[in-house]
């Protein structure tokens, strides 16, 4: 209002002082090393929020400033960071039924639990199945993961989620990574796992089946971390009108994003691949 009336008198009227008005307006106009700084600042994290597809939140992008040789408190990045609008992934939650285990195929027990931590690739492997919601109904995605680097080994994807699914995704595992026999491969219970092509598929492999207790998904907890990761950084952002789209966008967040891109916490803030690369 300084165009209509005097600063005098609105620093009057506002019970400010008019030393304090135009010290805040020298600061404004005139900022500090401090606010240069965090101008700066801004761009870095913005670049690195973006290249994350809009994941990161500030634990992410504390270690991601850190490679750079940055060395940024996490409670300011966190600032700047709601100050700009940015943030990391945000929950929402549904849940479709994707294991049947009432079914009279046989049951192999939990060597998992009793398994000791994979120290090199192909001694544990993890599988599961979930679901995408799009326009078309269901897409089904069944996934294979490596507990020693938390990276898809194989996966495939369809609209019926049966047996012929988890083979294909198995056959990606075997193709890519050639594992040694006596591997361990751990699932759930579901039908698709027990039935005798997949056994059968196991056993020429040379893998030794383990399976989850029953209702218990905390034995396979790497596979539910993925879909959660997985639903909430791409699934639960997009609105899928057919499956072609859903697979395309799939695809590439495995490929590209997860397996090559995404830090893990657990991997010391780097991704499957270059865990392996740099630990084998």
């Amino acid at each position: 209002m300084k165009d209509d009336h005097p600063i005098l008198s609105l620093c009057l009227h506002l019970e400010v002082s008019p030393s304090g008005y135009y010290a805040w307006q020298k600061r404004r106009d005139y900022p500090g090393p401090r606010a240069l700084q965090d101008r700066a600042l801004v761009q870095e994290i913005e670049q690195i929020h973006s290249r994350s597809r809009q994941t990161y939140g500030s634990p992410r992008v504390v270690e991601e400033l850190r490679k750079q040789g940055r060395r940024h408190g996490r409670n300011r990045i966190a600032r700047l960071m709601q100050q700009e609008g940015l943030c990391g992934r945000q929950k929402r939650r549904y849940r479709v039924q994707t294991t049947d285990s009432n079914h009279d195929q046989p049951i192999a027990p939990n060597r998992l639990a009793e398994a000791p931590k994979a120290t090199a690739p192909n001694q544990l492997w993890v599988a599961d199945i979930t679901y995408i919601e799009t326009k078309e109904n269901w897409l089904y995605l069944a996934a294979i993961m490596d507990l020693y680097s938390r990276k898809v080994v194989g996966w495939a994807m369809s609209e019926r989620i049966d047996t012929v699914l988890v083979l294909k995704a198995l056959g990606m595992a075997l193709l890519h990574r050639r594992p040694p026999a006596n591997l361990l491969f751990h699932s759930d219970r579901g039908v698709q796992y027990a039935s005798g092509d997949y056994r059968q598929a196991l056993s020429q492999a040379g893998l030794i089946a383990s399976m989850s207790r029953s209702g218990n998904c905390y034995d396979n907890a790497a596979m539910e971390s993925f879909w959660s990761t997985l639903k909430l950084e791409l699934v639960y952002r997009q609105d899928f009108q057919t499956r072609a789209q859903a697979r395309t966008q799939i695809f590439d967040y495995i490929e590209s994003f997860y397996n090559r891109q995404r830090t893990h916490s657990a991997l010391g803030y780097r991704s499957p691949v270059d865990f392996e690369i740099q630990n084998n």
